[in-house]
C-alpha cells in the first residue's frame, strides 16, 4: 500500500470514529510528517523507523508531544494495517506542569484591551463559561435558550453534552449577535469573513490582547478556561460543581488550587 492510499484510509477512519477536529488534525498531520521523513511505504515501516523519527525530530519536545505522536502512529497502523508498530516503545512520563492562570485584574485588562465588539464578546464568553476553543467555534444559534438563560455544548471532549449559564453581563450582546447572524443566514453563533472560525483566529485575538494589556505571562485561549476554574475556587465554589461546569478539567490543576 502506498502512503497516499494509507493517508486517505486514515482520513476515513478518523471521520467514522467521530474524532474531534483537534484529534483529526493532529493525528493526520503527525502521520503525514512521519511518512515525509521516513520515505518508505507503510508496509515497510518498522518500530526502528518510529524510534528514529522521535530521536531526530522530537528529542527536544515535551513528553506530551511524543505521546501524541505515538498515539497517532498506533491508531493509524492498528486501524489500517492491523498492527501496532509502537508496541515495543516505552512512553515517556507526562510532565506535571501547572497551567498559566490570570488574576481577575489581568482578565479585566485583557478584555478591556479588545476594541472589536465581536472579538470581545467571544473572549468574554470563553472566560465567563469556561469554554474550550472548539466549543465556542462550534456553538450554534440554536444551542442558546435565552428564555432559560442557558446554552448547550453538544458532543464536547469525550463526546459529552453539557449546559452553561448565559452570563447577565453579555446577555444583551449575545442577543444582538444572534440577530445579526440570523440576518446573514448563518447557523453558527460566530463566523468570520471566510466562514467558520478557526482556533488560530481566536488565539490571535487572545495573544494580541494580552500583549496590548501588558500581560507578561504566556496566554492562550485555554488560559481563560483555567482562570475561570481558579476564580470559582477562590470564590468558594465546590470543586465537584466546577468539574460539572467544565465537563473536564485537569485533576492535578484543581488539586493544587485547594
Amino acid at each position: 500500500m502506498k502512503k497516499e492510499e494509507f493517508l486517505e484510509k486514515l482520513k476515513i477512519e478518523l471521520k467514522i470514529s467521530k474524532n474531534s477536529e483537534y484529534t483529526f488534525r493532529n493525528y493526520f498531520n503527525s502521520v503525514k510528517k512521519f511518512f515525509d521523513f521516513i520515505k518508505k511505504q507503510p508496509d515497510e515501516i518498522t518500530e526502528d523507523d518510529v524510534k528514529l523519527y522521535i530521536a531526530e525530530n522530537l528529542s527536544e519536545s515535551s513528553s506530551s508531544s511524543i505521546i501524541l505522536f505515538l498515539s497517532a502512529i498506533k491508531y493509524a497502523f492498528s486501524s489500517i494495517l492491523k498492527k501496532d508498530i509502537t508496541a515495543g516503545i516505552k512512553r515517556p512520563k507526562k510532565e506535571k506542569k501547572l497551567p498559566t492562570v490570570l488574576t481577575k485584574d489581568e482578565v479585566k485588562k485583557l478584555l478591556d484591551s479588545i476594541s472589536n465588539e465581536k472579538s470581545k464578546l467571544m473572549i468574554s464568553l470563553m472566560y465567563a463559561c469556561g469554554l474550550r476553543v472548539s466549543e465556542l467555534i462550534n456553538l450554534k444559534i440554536d444551542d442558546l435558550d435565552f428564555n432559560e438563560k442557558i446554552g448547550h455544548i453538544r458532543q464536547a471532549k469525550g463526546r459529552k453534552d453539557r449546559i452553561f449559564n448565559i452570563p447577565d453581563f453579555i446577555f444583551e450582546q449575545l442577543s444582538k449577535q444572534v440577530f445579526k447572524q440570523q440576518q446573514l443566514g448563518e447557523k453558527y453563533l460566530f463566523t468570520g469573513p471566510k466562514g467558520k472560525l478557526t482556533p488560530r483566529n481566536l488565539q490571535k485575538i487572545v495573544s494580541n490582547a494580552a500583549k496590548k494589556a501588558g500581560i507578561k505571562k504566556e496566554v492562550h485561549c485555554h488560559t481563560l478556561r483555567h482562570s475561570f476554574a481558579t476564580h470559582l475556587l477562590e470564590d468558594g465554589t465546590d470543586i465537584r460543581y466546577i468539574q460539572a461546569l467544565l465537563g473536564h478539567i485537569f485533576k492535578l490543576f484543581l488539586d493544587t488550587q485547594i
